[in-house]
């Protein structure tokens, strides 16, 4: 009897990230201590930004930083549905409206032909456009970059599949992602399936000191202490909220376990690298779609995603071996709400739609052991061997 129960991601807890949330734990501090700041300041450096902020999760990271741009009723910012519905509900949030891009066919981000064709076609509608680095896969930033100055639109980076990634720029350096070289801000996600599992939690990357200290205000009540801030000053315990805030703060627990996990993401990533080679090697004569990776950019696979016809029939079999793969996403522009306030309906975007009906998130974390992927490699050539028999 198969002995294996592989999900298509999980969380990788070591002995080190055990004891430093145990060294947290008997600390002075559970929150609003020194471990916060220095996930971020740690996070910062490896992105190559100025300033990063930690919150609670990757919904509070997108919420701050269309908050901290201020996006209101007046805004119209443009995005692509694929997605999980936070990206564009950040939008919705505060007020703002939402537009949809059909995404590229080959690597299933925003597809930026298109995209320069709505900017061209609707000159001073859109005040922002927020690109979504789907699957670890890296949009092309210098490109947009230069499509944002032209047309006068801030950039919030949904990079919550990926850390690490990067791109190679038209003068050959890299540019990594959240480095924020061409954008206002970047976000991302420490649930457990990411590259780095906190529990929950999020971040923001920025170069502005404005905006940073926007979001420091936001996250925290709209709260602060800081005597340039205040109105009047009663005392050391004195207090004033100028604006209106969340409590989306991340802990120390949290943060603890975030830089640990930090330490170790280059090997996790290089660890991620040889699963994706190992899949694209075993399974490139079967009747899928792999992952397409062009020269000049680096993949850093939070997903692994194929396509095919028998999606359906595929997944069920993976299931009944004990394989649990996932569809990554139904599109924004499909779900009840968009449809009914946006008046979004299916055929609107037909590339998406496409790939929806075809795409399968295979297993893809860095704890995956050869002999659990060889395991689902194996059963994915059964399912289409037994296809061709007829027994399926």
């Amino acid at each position: 009897m198969n002995q294996f129960k592989i999900p298509y991601g999980k969380q990788s807890i070591s002995q080190k990230d055990i004891d430093g949330v145990i060294e947290t734990l008997k600390s002075d501090f559970m929150t609003q201590g020194p471990k916060v700041p220095e996930f971020e300041e740690k996070f910062a450096e490896f992105v190559g930004a100025k300033y990063a902020i930690a919150c609670s999760n990757g919904t509070a990271a997108l919420h701050l930083a269309t908050m901290a741009l201020e996006v209101s009723e007046k805004d119209h910012v443009i995005s692509c549905p694929n997605t999980f519905v936070a990206t564009t509900n950040s939008v919705l949030y505060c007020g703002g409206n939402v537009s949809f891009c059909d995404i590229n066919k080959d690597n299933f981000t925003i597809d930026l032909d298109e995209l320069e064709r709505i900017l061209n076609a609707n000159p001073g509608k859109y005040s922002g456009v927020m690109p979504i680095h789907f699957a670890g896969y890296p949009v092309d930033m210098e490109r947009l970059g230069k499509l944002a100055e032209k047309h006068g639109l801030w950039i919030i980076e949904d990079a919550c599949h990926a850390p690490g990634a990067k791109f190679q720029k038209e003068n050959g350096e890299w540019s990594r992602i959240g480095s924020c070289e061409f954008s206002e801000m970047t976000c991302f996600s420490f649930h457990p399936v990411k590259h780095i599992a906190c529990g929950e939690g999020g971040m923001v990357t920025t170069n502005s000191k404005e905006l940073y200290e926007k979001m420091l205000l936001l996250r925290t009540h709209g709260v602060t202490k800081n005597p340039d801030l205040l109105e009047k000053n009663d005392g050391p315990w004195y207090y004033e909220m100028p604006v209106l805030g969340y409590n989306y703060r991340l802990t120390e627990l949290q943060a603890s376990l975030g830089i640990t996990q930090l330490e170790v993401i280059h090997e996790n990533l290089e660890h991620r690298q040889n699963v994706a080679n190992h899949y694209f090697d075993q399974l490139r004569d079967l009747p899928v779609e792999l992952p397409l990776v062009e020269n000049g950019k680096y993949h850093a696979y939070h997903l692994f995603v194929i396509r095919t016809e028998k999606r359906k029939d595929l997944q069920q079999y993976l299931m009944d071996h004990n394989i649990f793969s996932q569809v990554h996403y139904i599109p924004v522009h499909l779900q009840p709400y968009y449809k009914k306030n946006l008046g979004t309906k299916e055929g609107d975007f037909p590339v998406i739609e496409d790939y929806y009906s075809k795409c399968l998130s295979i297993p893809m974390f860095h704890s995956l052991s050869l002999e659990e992927q060889d395991y689902v490699i194996q059963t994915i050539n059964n399912f289409y061997n037994s296809s061709k028999l007829g027994n399926i």
